[in-house]
């Protein structure tokens, strides 16, 4: 049996983090949770997750900083990294992808999409 594919949730509203550990834990991930960019980045050192998935407007470190601060430490630089936000302009999806981050997934979401999105970034060569 292989080991369950880790994703670490980084989101400070309560209701989105239990969504989505509940719906990634039913297909069979194993989940961390963090509640700001501060303790996802600690977590990320860590645990070493195979996918982050983070909201962007977080209080202390944001997504966008979280992401650019993963990208900046060698021990996390590879793991792919979704956006999860609410802001959905253009620019916000811009800001996000040339910060690092590997996707933009919009709010509100479909957990199912956003379980498809990363099988497809896991399965990337």
């Amino acid at each position: 049996m292989r080991e369950a594919v880790r994703v670490l949730v980084v989101d400070d509203d309560p209701v989105i983090l239990k969504l989505l550990q509940v719906n990634f834990e039913m297909e069979g991930f194993a989940v961390l949770t963090a509640v700001d960019g501060v303790e996802g980045l600690r977590a990320a050192r860590e645990a070493r997750p195979d996918v982050v998935i983070s909201d962007v407007m977080m209080p202390h470190m944001n997504g966008i900083e979280l992401v650019a601060a993963l990208g900046a430490d060698a021990g996390t630089e590879g793991i792919p990294v979704i956006l999860l936000s609410a802001r959905a302009q253009d620019t916000d999806v811009a800001d996000g992808l040339h910060a690092g981050a590997d996707a933009y997934v919009t709010k509100p979401f479909d957990p199912l999409q956003l379980i498809d999105q990363v099988h497809l970034l896991l399965a990337r060569p």
